[in-house]
């Protein structure tokens, strides 16, 4: 094998072994509490041979964060790309159920995605937002398949909808306007809370038929991009 190639795969498993702390320390301290002097502690190495792998602990912090949505991107994408193409519905159901599956197993990655922001951090838009905008990327999918509005009643007038446009462009959907656009984002906001207030208990002690919530959601994001939501649950088609 090549030096480059030795050096290579010497940065792989470096890289390999320093998430696996970095997640670890994650689970222990919370992102806010991250350092790398503490994750080369549980790696056996010391700083200043780390400091040749990454920066510093924003670098660090957003190799957990591309890692963290690369996951979850894997797991809903294999869980929309399991219902057919033709059953809108469907994917949007399995993109939602996978979504809480993956939170609800990895609470520390969601939090450090979808919670407080770690202080003192900005993430690097051009590192993040590739791998951050697969999820939503197959939402706005289903809403391009169909431009008409959906056959319900419209919704009531939300001040400073016209300047939407600008998240379309934002999310790279410049195509989706109006009441779609304002549908699609109200149902993943909405699914997002319900989510964090599962996982961060905001409802107070973790509360009975959190299910039933969950799939109220659902059903409510249903229909604010298709008009109408179906019966979930066994006997649904």
């Amino acid at each position: 094998m090549s030096v480059s190639g030795t050096r290579e795969r010497r940065r792989s498993e470096v890289t390999a072994a320093l998430l696996a702390a970095a997640k670890k320390e994650l689970a222990q301290v919370g992102a806010a509490g991250l350092s790398v002097r503490a994750v080369a502690r549980e790696m056996g190495m010391a700083p200043s041979a780390l400091f040749r792998y990454i920066s510093g602990r924003d670098e660090l912090l957003t190799l957990l964060i591309v890692d963290a949505y690369d996951d979850l991107g894997d797991h809903v994408e294999a869980a929309e790309a399991a219902v057919p193409q033709s059953d809108a519905r469907g994917r949007w159901r399995a993109i939602a159920t996978s979504f809480r599956e993956w939170s609800v197993a990895h609470p520390h990655e969601y939090a450090l995605l979808y919670g407080s922001p770690v202080p003192q951090y900005h993430a690097p838009a051009e590192q993040t937002t590739p791998s951050g905008t697969r999820v939503t990327n197959l939402l706005a999918a289903i809403g391009l398949e169909d431009p008409t509005p959906p056959p319900r009643p419209a919704l009531p007038h939300l001040p400073g909808a016209s300047q939407l446009s600008a998240l379309a462009v934002a999310a790279e959907v410049p195509e989706m306007e109006g009441e779609r656009l304002i549908s699609g984002l109200l149902a993943w906001t909405a699914l997002v809370g319900a989510v964090s207030s599962e996982l961060f208990e905001q409802l107070g002690e973790p509360v009975a038929h959190l299910d039933t919530l969950f799939d109220a959601t659902v059903a409510l994001g249903e229909w604010l991009v298709f008009g109408e939501c179906r019966e979930a649950g066994p006997g649904s088609d």
